[in-house]
């Protein structure tokens, strides 16, 4: 049985929307940026690595009814980031369980002007309908990132290391 495509949101400034294979290249360009990934495991994406990115939200959408959006500027059709949910299955503790995890990943241009708290809001408000709790992981350098979550309705509720890295563990409950 499969599950609903992704749906497309729209924010005033944005749209939201599931990957295509068209969108590698964008992609690849967001990812290989050592800015958008000196938290996101330390190091620039290989196009091999990115690929399976996008096959993995694909994946997640037909597995589990949820993923990531690809975020597009209205005006402009640039790629700004992504922002969604998923399941990593991640091995730490504690565990995160089968609880939907939130994340995002933003072009530097595009940082500072309130477009990931507007896509994220948008993903949340369409995720509260079905999911009681999401959480998030953040590494506690990235104050940009914690400072959205905060101001998103996340909270924190443990500390752990994941991948040798210090992680802060933060959960938010549907309004």
């Amino acid at each position: 049985m499969s599950q609903p495509a992704a749906p497309i949101l729209t924010t005033p400034r944005l749209i939201l929307r599931a990957h295509t294979p068209d969108d590698f290249a964008a992609c690849c360009t967001l990812w290989s940026d050592p800015e958008v990934t000196r938290f996101i495991g330390g190091r620039p994406n290989t196009p091999e690595e990115v690929w399976r990115r996008i096959l993995a939200y694909a994946g997640h959408w037909q597995l589990m009814g949820y993923g990531y959006f690809l975020a597009i500027d209205r005006q402009t059709g640039a790629l700004v980031g992504e922002f969604g949910l998923a399941d990593f299955h991640r091995d730490m503790t504690p565990s995160l369980g089968d609880t939907p995890e939130a994340g995002w990943a933003m072009l530097p241009q595009f940082q500072g002007l309130g477009l990931a708290h507007e896509a994220l809001a948008a993903i949340l408000a369409w995720a509260d309908r079905a999911m009681p709790r999401t959480v998030c992981l953040i590494d506690p350098a990235n104050l940009a990132s914690l400072s959205l979550a905060a101001k998103l309705g996340y909270r924190e509720f443990a500390q752990t290391t994941y991948k040798d890295h210090a992680s802060i563990l933060l959960e938010r409950f549907a309004s």
